[in-house]
């Protein structure tokens, strides 16, 4: 009889090891909520902030352009802002496996979204490397960027002193930071045409800015929560710095003024709203799949409504403020110039590595106010490439927890992912790499793509799911209802606003020019069209390949798909409002359990049976 005892015990405790090494790891979670809010600040307020909408505020009209982007804002931004991070906080999923919980016939939208952030994740990193490598050269007596007394420097090359003109400026004459940027970084060909050599410094900064974003990566959500502390505030300070010494410098009232004059003409260009709507849902991360995965980590009862407008509230208010930093700046150097504001004025690369170094150098100790400057730029790009990273990594683990939620696979997963990034971005620092990087900007990263996403987006959740049942959810989260505005934005304000915007700019559509002269060759425009329709495309290719792969007719899988794959425990009140998807056969997700939770103990379940 002991004997009996002992050897059921011993059966007891083998049994419970072979569950512990059978049972996943834990998915994680943000250790506070300051965690979460640094997190999607820091992804939020990027380089667009401070390279973007200011140029494009001076350019449509200034303070008028404030109105389209404000109205895009409350009408498209902070609702679909709200829409993904709940629809992470109340599944514990990411982009991807996220929708089984809503819609499955709308999965592709998570897999276009991770397209969409993976060539972002490839593209935007080079950026750093560009921001390392100005950021070594400013460790010099003598900024390379101020002279023309330099190796890889022109007969053509005129300097800026004190005075308003130069004795060797002619028509043809090049900046010191032109040709710094051109000819010293870059070695920039003349076309797409012409790959040219790897730029080997390049490419050692971009070695660089992947290690560290390995590192700050790792470990999950436990690594980026604490990072995020010194990557999502430090450039804000970098920001009131630059901003305090902007406005103490002679010029500095009238670059302000020409920021933001308003031309109220200018609100009848189409083309004004669809910058508007271009920059809003690039810059708040709207279908790109990072504030779903940031949600996802949040405690269950987090107020994700509260902490949408907060978040929007800093994004919008961020932009604005870096605006008066970098144009103060050029007004500065419009006034040492003796030249309007609007020949120095610049957007993207254009400002960041040449108007606003060449501004620097005009300053007492250039190579201080350049260090404050260059480590800002890497900051505010760090923390947009460590959460494309984090959703990338999100999404692939979610999809296949009991294959990477074990012991060191989610890091040997990151490795191959940020090797295979890598090798990848050698493209884009090579001579010709430049016309590259702005092929996938245009037509992939902002623009057109995203605004079909928030409009199929729109469609599954308001009118398939049912915003009143996602109404519940939200309430069983945070425990009251958003405003009733919310929900007619994801029913008519947004697809409609969105789907508007996009055939704007269809019917208004220019092709692309590098640096505003240089045509690309037809194969380049077909290369960036085939890129930009594959992530959209993912949607109905989706749908096709779930309902050719269920069993019964096409109807009945249409039906099953748009219903969501985990049933619900709940005997809560009918969904009030599911347009498109009138079952009353179905609960009501008010009270349903966590899917994500759920999901896991049943994977664990069938892991260890």
């Amino acid at each position: 009889m002991e004997g009996e005892f002992h050897k059921g015990n011993s059966i007891d405790m083998q049994e419970n090891s072979q569950l512990k090494k059978a049972q996943l790891l834990d998915r994680g979670q943000w250790a506070n909520k300051v965690e979460f809010l640094l997190a999607v600040a820091g992804t939020l307020v990027g380089l667009g902030n401070l390279w973007r909408f200011p140029y494009l505020c001076y350019k449509n009209g200034g303070g008028a352009f404030l109105v389209p982007y404000v109205l895009f804002l409350l009408s498209c931004g902070i609702p679909m802002f709200l829409l993904e991070t709940a629809m992470g906080q109340y599944t514990s999923q990411g982009c991807v496996t996220c929708w089984r919980h809503f819609c499955p016939l709308f999965e592709g939208i998570g897999y276009a979204t991770q397209v969409v952030i993976a060539y972002a994740a490839v593209s935007y990193i080079v950026i750093q490397a560009w921001a390392f490598f100005y950021l070594f050269s400013s460790f010099s007596v003598e900024v390379p960027w101020a002279s023309c007394r330099n190796f890889w420097n022109t007969e053509t090359c005129a300097e800026f002193g004190k005075t308003n003109t130069s004795s060797n400026w002619t028509a043809n004459a090049t900046t010191p930071a032109t040709e710094f940027w051109e000819r010293r970084v870059l070695g920039i060909s003349n076309g797409i045409e012409e790959i040219g050599s790897l730029r080997w410094d390049l490419a050692l900064c971009l070695l660089l800015a992947w290690t560290l974003c390995y590192f700050c990566v790792w470990k999950g959500v436990k690594s980026t929560g604490k990072v995020v502390y010194f990557t999502a505030t430090f450039p804000y300070l970098m920001l009131v710095v630059l901003l305090a010494r902007g406005l103490t410098l002679p010029g500095a009232i009238d670059g302000i003024t020409f920021y933001l004059y308003p031309d109220p003409k200018r609100l009848v260009d189409p083309q004004v709203w669809m910058d508007a709507g271009a920059q809003v849902l690039f810059s708040f991360g709207i279908c790109q799949g990072s504030l779903t995965a940031l949600g996802s980590y949040n405690q269950y009862n987090n107020d994700c409504y509260k902490d949408t407008f907060v978040l929007c509230l800093v994004n919008g208010a961020s932009s604005f403020v870096a605006g008066f930093a970098i144009f103060s700046v050029l007004g500065f150097m419009s006034y040492e110039q003796g030249v309007p504001i609007s020949e120095v004025a610049a957007s993207g690369p254009g400002l960041a590595f040449i108007a606003y170094p060449r501004a620097m150098a005009m300053m007492p100790f250039p190579q201080l106010w350049s260090i404050c400057f260059f480590v800002m730029v890497i900051l505010l790009g760090a923390d947009t490439q460590f959460v494309s990273l984090e959703c990338l990594m999100t999404s692939v683990t979610d999809m296949f927890p009991t294959v990477f939620r074990r012991a060191y696979r989610r890091e040997l997963l990151l490795l191959c992912l940020c090797t295979i990034c890598f090798f990848l971005g050698l493209l884009l620092v090579t001579e010709g790499g430049l016309y590259f990087l702005q092929l996938f900007d245009h037509y992939v990263c902002s623009g057109n793509n995203l605004l079909l996403l928030s409009v199929f987006q729109s469609i599954a959740i308001g009118w398939i799911y049912g915003a009143d049942r996602f109404y519940d959810n939200i309430e069983d989260m945070v425990g009251y209802r958003p405003w009733p505005i919310m929900k007619y934005c994801w029913l008519y304000i947004t697809p409609t606003i969105c789907m508007s915007t996009f055939i704007c700019s269809l019917v208004k559509y220019k092709p692309l020019k590098f640096n505003k002269t240089y045509t690309y060759p037809s194969w380049a425009y077909a290369l960036g069209w085939s890129l930009g329709l594959l992530c959209v495309l993912l949607v109905p290719l989706w749908m096709f390949f779930k309902v050719i792969q269920m069993k019964g007719t096409i109807g009945q899988n249409l039906r099953q798909l748009c219903h969501p794959e985990i049933k619900t425990h709940s005997t809560a009140k009918q969904p009030e409002q599911c347009p498109l998807n009138p079952n009353n056969n179905l609960k009501s997700g008010a009270n349903e359990y966590k899917a994500g939770g759920g999901a896991e103990m049943d994977m664990q379940i069938q892991t260890t049976a």
